[in-house]
């Protein structure tokens, strides 16, 4: 069977060779308009071409691409190895692209994914640029694991991550808990699942404690930092559980966006010599391995990160060899997974 070449590709797409090249190899892309990058990145998938310098790759339309923003927290870890174990068994490949919450490295991974060797893409999280990975979805078959969001035009296997916080808080309040805390890394709408769990509190409580409080404390954390300081997240914990002490005093429990936040400020307590529960009662989201730990023990939500990990490449696997019921390419698969609390030994009734 002839190769297929940048002359064919051209000729199909309606451009010229040169301006193939340049695309393909990502060389001044500022004089082309989307629609014709695009346009060339669907024309030679279509056709099967394989630029030299991906031709090393032994499987090639059998890479699927993993885009995840960090590989310290244990929560990412597993969702990636889950995905690699269920890829390996479904005769993939598997490349890891690490953003550290970069929209520009976010954006080079969507730029990547348009390569004839990428079959797929699974993000582990929703995107930062919803509406540039739903373009590239029309050029690759794209799922994303995270947050449940209807407004997104991408095939997910989310958690209801508003639910999840209004378990948190039933489960406060139920202990007697009026006044809590809530600690974030950056809160803002680039990371739906951080404000979804802090509505569903502040609503529970709203709706169920109208007499309590909900106060929010949040750093910002730079790229760069995600990148360079491998403990941001305990770090962050740490500096606004102190934080909170001082300003706060009268907050009995704690609720921290993750669980590794919460090792953070579970450390910044003990230093300020107060007893977990006893004193101040203390939350996590995620359950990942560390916390059922002995001697930490801590308040969390499941969000069945293995189950939902090997989910997301069932549901591409299905897409890229056509077993999915639902081919039409306007229709949106959405697989959600049930959140469950579980109960360890930071939290309790409320102090008297």
């Amino acid at each position: 069977m002839k190769k297929t070449t940048i002359k064919d590709i051209a000729a199909a797409a309606g451009v010229s060779p040169a301006s193939v090249s340049m695309i393909l190899n990502g060389r001044n892309l500022s004089r082309f308009t989307e629609q014709t990058i695009q346009n060339v990145y669907r024309t030679s998938r279509q056709m099967g071409y394989i630029s030299k310098k991906n031709q090393r790759h032994k499987n090639p339309k059998q890479t699927i691409l993993i885009v995840c923003p960090s590989l310290m927290n244990p929560y990412y870890a597993t969702l990636i190895q889950s995905m690699e174990q269920e890829a390996r068994l479904r005769g993939f490949s598997t490349m890891i692209w690490t953003t550290y919450w970069d929209k520009a490295a976010e954006q080079e991974a969507l730029e990547m994914a348009c390569e004839p060797y990428i079959a797929g893409v699974v993000f582990s999280m929703i995107p930062q640029q919803p509406k540039l990975a739903e373009e590239t979805s029309k050029v690759v078959p794209m799922v994303a694991v995270g947050d449940r969001a209807y407004n997104l035009r991408l095939d997910t296997v989310d958690v209801n991550n508003y639910s999840a916080g209004r378990m948190v808080a039933s489960h406060l309040i139920a202990l007697g808990h009026k006044h809590v805390a809530y600690i974030s890394t950056t809160l803002n709408d680039e990371h739906s699942s951080r404000m979804k769990r802090c509505d569903g509190l502040s609503d529970e409580y709203f709706q169920s404690c109208p007499s309590g409080t909900v106060t929010i404390y949040s750093q910002d954390v730079s790229a760069h930092k995600e990148l360079y300081v491998t403990g941001v997240e305990h770090d962050v914990g740490y500096a606004l559980a102190l934080r909170c002490l001082k300003e706060s005093p009268h907050i009995t429990a704690i609720v921290a966006i993750n669980d590794m936040v919460a090792y953070g400020v579970r450390a910044a307590l003990i230093d300020a010599g107060k007893s977990i529960p006893e004193d101040i009662s203390l939350c996590g989201f995620d359950n990942i391995y560390p916390s059922r730990f002995p001697g930490v023990d801590l308040t969390t939500i499941e969000h069945a990160i293995i189950e939902r990990g090997k989910s997301s490449i069932r549901l591409l696997s299905e897409k890229l060899r056509g077993e999915s019921d639902l081919m039409d390419e306007n229709a949106i698969t959405r697989v959600e997974y049930q959140s469950n609390l579980i109960v360890g030994k930071t939290t309790g009734t409320v102090r008297r």
